[in-house]
């Protein structure tokens, strides 16, 4: 695209009024204004041929492949003209989507060799995909009458992650601090408990572990030692509907599942358990089957990006139904959804009790803390007393549900929003002591 600069645009400018004065004057002179303009049209032909062209230039964008909430990036435009004359600045514009915020959109950038670099820094918003969507690219002529322009659609997309790292740091804390139970008695017997070894019976030992057939046999009383099975599946069935993307103390509950998801898949990949991610709404929005490593991790980090906020319901019987029908094995399904009364909890109840029928079922149940505020707080006037009065009907109502889950025979979790992601570290390593799993 070729269009003229502000420059080229004020030198024409200049010799209509020029002129339109020497006709006046001299009416033999009016042609002096039509040769003027003739002769900065010519030289803006001239400029035009001599400009670079935009096929001269070759350019690529270096992007980070994925941000997180709070830590901005960069990304850096770099190119090179191949043709004989390179102009001596480039105006380089970049344009993203709304999950990005550019510092500055616009830079000049000097050309040196035929070689330029321009860097934006971009801001993470909010979770989910950014997206470079524009480049605009122009330089001048020699004469610097003539601006050309590429516009290219880089279409490059960057997964905004939850920052985990402070929460990642405790639960590390927290692993470190219990990571001794990988070899021990088993205490209850049942499924994914491992025969490690015999062992002398010692006093304080459960006498459950006593092998008395090959006590009789050895004459030795003898206990059977057990390790903990390290090939579990844990699966996050994560609620992205409309209750779940309102935001509760400045961030979405969405959010912070997806933050208590990651924190928990990084500690159970650590211990050498598989995790997988499973989001719905009205439908099914993310699905990744049981991975395991540190580049597990990161593919499960790069699907939570792409869980959005909707405002649609959340269809359980679908969302649910269809997560049990995908698992073949039996696994811990760690169910993060918000209900907002006992009525419309029903269907989360059947379908969860369906699964529980080949699985291990972890609720996770954020405390409302606006409720409990409004509940504690001391009325001063007859509207403090109405909405106390709701707020507290509507924690029974939450109370009543949390209590038929739990005589179903699901492990509730209900922490503080501040503490949901350690909380539920705790509660997963609990589970791991009991070998429920």
């Amino acid at each position: 695209m070729l269009y003229p600069t502000r420059f080229a645009v004020i030198l024409m400018g200049t010799g209509a009024p020029v002129g339109l004065l020497l006709g006046l004057l001299q009416p033999g002179m009016w042609l002096a204004g039509v040769a003027w303009i003739g002769a900065c049209a010519a030289l803006m032909l001239l400029d035009a041929v001599l400009c670079a062209s935009g096929r001269s230039l070759n350019f690529e964008i270096a992007a980070p492949g994925s941000l997180a909430i709070g830590r901005p990036g960069e990304a850096t435009v770099r190119a090179a003209f191949t043709g004989t004359f390179s102009p001596r600045t480039v105006d380089v514009a970049l344009e993203t989507n709304d999950k990005l915020l550019l510092t500055d959109d616009r830079t000049l950038a000097g050309v040196a060799g035929g070689h330029f670099a321009a860097t934006f820094e971009l801001s993470p918003l909010r979770r989910g995909e950014g997206v470079l969507q524009q480049l605009w690219m122009r330089w001048r002529g020699p004469l610097g009458l003539i601006w050309r322009q590429r516009n290219e659609r880089p279409e490059r997309t960057i997964p905004i992650l939850p920052n985990i790292r402070a929460v990642r740091d405790e639960a590390i804390r927290l692993f470190s601090r219990d990571s001794i139970f990988g070899i021990k008695i088993q205490r209850e017997t049942g499924e994914g408990a491992e025969f490690h070894a015999l062992r002398d019976f010692q006093p304080g030992m459960d006498r459950r572990a006593v092998d008395w057939k090959q006590s009789a046999k050895h004459a030795v009383l003898l206990a059977k030692e057990f390790r903990t099975e390290r090939n579990h599946q844990v699966i996050f069935a994560i609620d992205s509907g409309r209750m779940m993307s309102e935001p509760v103390a400045g961030l979405p509950r969405l959010d912070r599942a997806i933050n208590a998801a990651l924190l928990l898949a990084f500690v159970s990949l650590k211990m050498g358990d598989r995790s997988g991610l499973f989001a719905f709404d009205s439908k099914v929005r993310a699905a990744s089957g049981a991975v395991s490593g540190v580049r597990g991790f990161t593919a499960l980090q790069k699907l939570a990006a792409t869980i959005d906020y909707s405002v649609e319901e959340a269809n359980f019987t679908l969302g649910l139904s269809t997560l049990g029908g995908r698992l073949e094995r039996r696994s811990l399904i760690v169910v993060f959804t918000d209900f907002p009364d006992s009525t419309g909890a029903e269907l989360m109840i059947e379908n969860v009790g369906r699964l529980l029928k080949r699985h291990l079922v972890l609720f996770v149940a954020m405390r409302d803390e606006e409720l409990e505020t409004l509940v504690r707080a001391e009325p001063a006037t007859a509207a403090d007393v109405s909405r106390a009065v709701t707020a507290a009907a509507l924690l029974r109502e939450r109370e009543t549900v949390l209590a038929r889950l739990r005589r179903l025979g699901v492990e509730v979790l209900e922490a503080p929003l501040d503490r949901i992601g350690p909380e539920l570290v705790s509660a997963y390593l609990a589970l791991k002591r009991r070998n429920v799993l």
